[in-house]
């Protein structure tokens, strides 16, 4: 019986490290495309003509009805099937932005809604025209009643980003399979890697918490 042996994963540390930044990489980028892209959502289809808002809400509701990983194979091996070759990196982006920007649209949604009408009307009266309103009035409050759900929605992405392993891109866990295929110890590995997702776990928790309460405190 083969007994378990940590040895073996400082041979192969430098493969887990960029395995790390990639997670990171890929992780931040898709959290700030979907943060972006939700409130733009929401905002579509709250104020957006019938034409725009009923095709997004479409949209959000094919991809809350589907897995990520079906969502992430479409568009990487799908569209390719049409002439669209989209590199793994940008197809890992894409999925993993889309997929959660219709949640944070949900979201923000109902923080634009909790908003209270007097906002807007004050701003009104003030001689802020609609679009004014929303940029400079509701949307900054939305957003900060908002931060502790799409801050669970960023952590649920961090934990998610693994699935693009699948298509290949050199992240934690494809980093950890790859070091596994060559020296056949995937306790010790698949152990390690989960041990990097808690750690960026931790940082990202932390830096939320920093956030919530600087916006706290601006109240």
């Amino acid at each position: 019986m083969q007994g378990l042996d940590f040895t073996v994963v400082f041979a192969y540390w430098p493969l887990l490290v960029e395995g790390l930044g990639w997670t990171v990489v890929l992780s931040v980028t898709s959290a700030v495309i979907s943060v972006l892209a939700g409130i733009g959502f929401a905002l579509l289809v709250l104020y957006g003509s019938a034409l725009v808002r009923y095709p997004i809400r479409l949209f959000m509701w094919l991809f809350m009805g589907t897995p990520l990983l079906l969502q992430l194979f479409l568009i990487y091996f799908g569209l390719s099937q049409i002439g669209i070759d989209i590199p793994a990196l940008g197809a890992g982006i894409i999925a993993l932005s889309l997929h959660f920007a219709v949640y944070n649209a949900d979201i923000f949604q109902a923080g634009i809604l909790s908003v209270d009408r007097g906002q807007t009307e004050a701003a009104r009266s003030l001689g802020f025209g609609r679009h004014r309103t929303l940029v400079d009035i509701i949307v900054p409050q939305a957003v900060r009643n908002t931060l502790p759900a799409v801050g669970s929605m960023m952590i649920a992405l961090l934990k998610e980003s693994a699935i693009v392993s699948m298509i290949g891109i050199a992240e934690i866990v494809h980093s950890a399979q790859l070091a596994i295929s060559e020296t056949y110890r995937p306790f010790e590995f698949y152990l390690t890697a989960a041990v990097l997702y808690y750690i960026l776990n931790l940082i990202l928790e932390a830096g939320l918490r920093r956030i919530e309460g600087k916006v706290e405190l601006s109240r």
